[in-house]
């Protein structure tokens, strides 16, 4: 595993925000190594898990669904058609969530994924250019400016909640 130091503390802040997380082997084909998305869960097996950071990333996938669709989502989830739902915004909340623990970006937009274009997410979001903040604004889940605003709320990267409803 890359980066196994920063496991325990991702686990902990999916769990800690609501997301169910399976500890247990996985057996047959998964759409990442060591994760798969069983009925609003992340089954995770940690021998087989290659980059913590992908535990992000497919958290953010459930947590901008809502949550009757959440509850019973299972396995790849990049391709919903839901509004604000999508692959960018699991993008921008994950980066969100990096942020929180204090993660350098490259744990989340790790070199063994992203379809090599890390480097071009890690700009990017540091610069400030994130794809996906507008769909989370929309649902209420963060805040910027051009987006809508709620006066009392940081900005992105702060998240006025880590789930949507």
């Amino acid at each position: 595993m890359h980066h196994p130091e920063y496991f325990a503390s991702i686990l902990a802040f999916v769990r800690r925000i609501g997301i169910a997380v399976e500890l247990q082997p996985i057996s047959g084909p998964s759409f990442l190594p060591g994760i798969v998305i069983r009925s609003g869960a992340l089954v995770v097996d940690p021998d087989t898990l290659q980059w913590p950071g992908d535990l992000l990333h497919e958290a953010g996938h459930l947590a901008v669904l809502p949550p009757e669709r959440r509850a019973g989502a299972s396995d790849d989830l990049s391709d919903t058609s839901i509004p604000g739902g999508g692959e960018l915004e699991a993008l921008a909340w994950s980066f969100a969530a990096a942020h929180r623990l204090g993660l350098p970006p490259s744990v989340l937009f790790h070199p063994g994924g992203y379809k090599g274009q890390s480097e071009g997410l890690i700009l990017s979001y540091t610069f400030g250019v994130c794809p996906g903040l507008k769909g989370l604004c929309e649902a209420g889940m963060a805040t910027a400016p051009g987006f809508g605003s709620i006066a009392t709320a940081p900005p992105y990267p702060h998240m006025i909640r880590w789930l949507r409803i």
